[in-house]
């Protein structure tokens, strides 16, 4: 996609794959369409609960947006997703993808901020060196900011259950009274814990949980900070991968979205994968395998099959003609794809299609992979180095040195045109992984806000305007670290257009859907249908456009799996 892209080449080791779908011909009990990440878990879990199950996957690599694929020779990208922490501790336990493959390389620290007049702020999991740090700013800055990480902990640990767990949704069958009473029983203890939880909270707490959840992210920040480098630095959890502002409300949700992960134990720490974000996929699919899924890349679904008598999901039907059949379809796509798409005309309502239509699916989001010759040389660090140092190893902030500098990217984009300046999140994950790029040289990932989806003058199909973009983006990071251009030996460039066409990302938009206040929990994917049913029978979703959302989190595929499991029993 960029002008110096090489040939397309798969992360291939250990990848589970059927080199026909000739081996389908059989009923299954459940078909999983789309190899993302949730639909490998569901798949998972599903197996290993005695079903037999597949898993088809349009691409020639599985993964969906958690991939790594060498585009340029010798150099492995993880092409959308790039960072790890959100996986539920639970999923990477229950299904052991350590013994699987899964390296977890724990960054530390975790955030550099490089400013034009020569400052920058680093931050991460040491307390001690976020204080020195933040102190240079702000002295009142740096005695606030524990007791804001530890009200975020507090607020992290109140959301856990309910990640994990299947939303409290009104049942749309008619169950056994045996199934009712159980299912009574189980809304009354998810309700009741909840209750337990806001209890133990206290008031005060539970007042600045609705707040943070209500408000913009920008006077969250202002309330906590004085110091706009620090919030500036915060705030971009708020706004990534959405086109909402820092004056957004509701913002405030997204930036609590971030810092709910944790890895090896520690809450809130971002870490690369070895191998790239691909290897989350191999792993989970190591475990599907070994539990007996059955694994199928290059297999587009084109239609899933509904049986004219019952209106019951009864299996799916290829591009290239071939049908599986199967007692359930859960579908990994997106509720647009897969209601708009995959199911046939005239089978829902006019009013549950207007819901489906009406999901925000807007981005801002483009995503620019990069091959490098050397590592950035910020100029703020007047040091000119060959080894990554502290400023390599997390995140690196670039343009974003105050919360108005966001803002300002936002409304570019609300007009139609990318961003004059851009806000840049770069990662060099070579810095801690040595298994992704030739010794020496280095794969760096452009995280970049704001792009709409649609522009109104020229459009993202011209290499013109794709390389004009680009280069512009190339030239921020050049005002901190002169010469970065130059070191650039080639680039994948995925606007959201792109993002939608390769990997199935409705809109470009990274989470499935927008993650408003509107668009979770029992609002996820719409009113009525949050816990991973459709109208449909016998047909689930189990992506991230269900609860409780976005991100390499897997916890859909796991809550979906486990409904589909309950369902099934009470067939048999």
């Amino acid at each position: 996609m960029g002008p110096m892209r090489g040939a397309v080449a798969s992360w291939g080791k250990g990848r589970t794959f059927s080199s026909s779908a000739a081996s389908l011909n059989k009923k299954w009990d459940a078909v999983v369409v789309g190899g993302g990440h949730n639909g490998l878990t569901a798949a998972a879990y599903l197996a290993r609960a005695g079903l037999s199950v597949a898993v088809l996957e349009r691409r020639h690599v599985l993964g969906g947006a958690a991939v790594t694929e060498e585009i340029v020779p010798g150099f492995r990208f993880s092409r959308c997703s790039y960072l790890q922490s959100l996986l539920r501790p639970s999923v990477i336990r229950e299904l052991e993808l350590a013994r699987h493959g899964l390296k977890l390389l724990r960054r530390s620290p975790s955030s550099f901020t490089p400013c034009l007049d020569g400052r920058y702020l680093l931050l991460g999991p040491d307390a001690g060196l976020n204080h020195s740090e933040i102190a240079k700013f702000s002295k009142k800055d740096a005695l606030a900011f524990p007791r804001y990480e530890e009200q975020l902990k507090k607020f992290c640990e109140f959301m856990d259950y309910l990640l994990e767990s299947s939303t409290p949704e009104v049942r749309h069958d008619v169950a056994s009274l045996l199934f009712q009473v159980k299912d009574k029983l189980r809304k009354s203890t998810f309700w009741g814990h909840i209750l337990q939880q806001t209890v133990t909270l206290g008031q005060k707490d539970m007042l600045d949980f609705v707040d943070l959840l209500l408000s913009p992210a920008s006077k969250v920040l202002n309330n906590w900070f004085e110091t706009e480098v620090l919030k500036a630095t915060l705030a971009t959890d708020a706004v990534i991968g959405s086109m909402a502002s820092v004056h957004t409300p509701g913002s405030g949700y997204v930036l609590l979205h971030h810092v709910m992960g944790e890895t090896d134990g520690e809450r809130g720490v971002w870490s690369y994968v070895e191998g790239g974000m691909g290897s989350v996929s191999l792993a989970i699919s190591n475990a599907a395998r070994e539990a007996g899924v059955h694994v199928v890349t290059n297999a587009e679904v084109d239609q899933i099959i509904i049986d004219e008598n019952t209106g019951v999901a009864t299996g799916v039907a290829l591009l290239d003609g071939t049908k599986v059949h199967s007692s359930s379809v859960l579908s990994n796509a997106t509720p647009y794809k897969t209601f708009m798409e995959l199911v046939p005309p005239n089978i829902l309502t006019e009013d549950f299609l207007r819901l489906i239509k009406n999901i925000d699916y807007s981005s801002g989001t483009t995503k620019i992979n990069l091959a490098v010759s050397r590592l950035p040389q910020f100029g703020c660090c007047n040091a000119h180095v060959l080894e990554p140092g502290p400023q390599h190893v997390g995140t690196i902030h670039i343009g974003c040195e105050s919360m108005e500098s966001i803002d300002i990217a936002c409304k570019d984009a609300l007009n139609g045109i990318p961003s004059r300046r851009p806000i840049i999140e770069m990662t060099i994950p070579s810095a801690l992984d040595r298994t992704i790029s030739p010794p020496g040289q280095h794969v760096i990932n452009l995280f970049i806000q704001y792009t709409p989806y649609e522009l109104t003058k020229g459009s993202w199909q011209d290499p013109n305007v794709r390389e004009a973009f680009a280069q512009s983006c190339f030239s921020l990071i050049d005002e901190y670290a002169p010469g970065f251009s130059s070191s650039i030996i080639g680039y994948d460039m995925l606007t959201p257009p792109d993002l939608e066409r390769e990997f199935g990302l409705t809109g470009g938009n990274i989470f499935h859907g927008a993650m408003g206040l509107d668009s979770i929990f029992l609002m996820r994917p719409v009113k009525g249908w949050s816990d991973y049913r459709t109208p449909v029978k016998g047909l689930y979703l189990c992506g991230s456009g269900t609860h409780p959302g976005g991100g390499v989190m897997a916890a859909p595929g796991r809550n979906a799996a486990s409904v589909v499991i309950n369902d099934m029993k009470k067939m048999r």
